[in-house]
């Protein structure tokens, strides 16, 4: 009895390492921010963005982007402002943005830099000025100090900011967002991934006008 019992303990142990091995390493202050069951149709949204709009929206946008990816800025500037006012404001849908950070050496750090933001209740404020100044891939505007720079403009803690941003604190939490666009099939940003109440989904690629995702979601609902 006393060998199944710590054969079985064993087993136990194995088990959990394997669980947690499928995770990035989680500080205990990033794990405050993450729901690790969260999961919109097929899309493990876990270590995504904060919920944009009401967490009861019947369809959730996925939005699977790079901060260096000018096809981004073109959907963020001129899509994102009315489907914010007409669909998400209204209650019809929410937004998670999963990183995809693959264009360049730049696009990894961007996007941590949102979740230090984040930490300080200011992620979608970041996001924002990230697409609002984004310049030409690895050309230097989303290097460390201009990362910096915008936390500053934010009125961010500096100290606290710098320190998140210079560990690498959530670069993980970043490869594991953009395997996750893999493994949907996503290769191309922006792309979409439009998840109904009955878990249908609908796939959109590249900035497309409001009225297509305006068809989609009156579609799903």
């Amino acid at each position: 009895m006393k060998a199944n019992k710590i054969i079985l303990i064993i087993i136990g142990f194995v088990v959990v390492v394997s669980i947690a091995a499928l995770y990035p390493t989680l500080s205990e202050t990033e794990s405050i921010n993450l729901d690790m069951s969260r999961s919109s149709g097929t899309v493990n949204t876990s270590m995504g963005s904060p919920v944009l709009g009401s967490p009861d929206a019947s369809v959730t946008i996925i939005e699977f982007g790079d901060y260096q990816c000018p096809n981004c800025k073109k959907w963020f500037l001129d899509s994102k402002p009315k489907i914010v006012s007409n669909l998400i404001d209204t209650g019809k849908t929410n937004l998670i943005f999963v990183d995809i950070a693959f264009l360049g050496k730049d696009s990894l750090p961007a996007a941590s830099a949102t979740y230090c933001a984040e930490e300080q209740g200011k992620y979608w404020d970041y996001h924002g000025l990230l697409y609002s100044n984004q310049l030409g891939v690895d050309t230097g505007w989303a290097n460390s100090e201009r990362l910096k720079a915008f936390a500053f403009d934010l009125g961010l803690d500096m100290d606290l900011f710098a320190s998140c941003l210079d560990s690498g604190k959530y670069d993980k939490r970043v490869q594991f967002n953009t395997s996750v666009a893999s493994k949907n099939g996503v290769n191309s940003t922006p792309t979409f991934i439009i998840v109904g109440p009955d878990g249908e989904q609908i796939m959109i690629r590249g900035p497309q006008p409001y009225s297509v995702f305006e068809e989609t979601v009156e579609s799903l609902i």
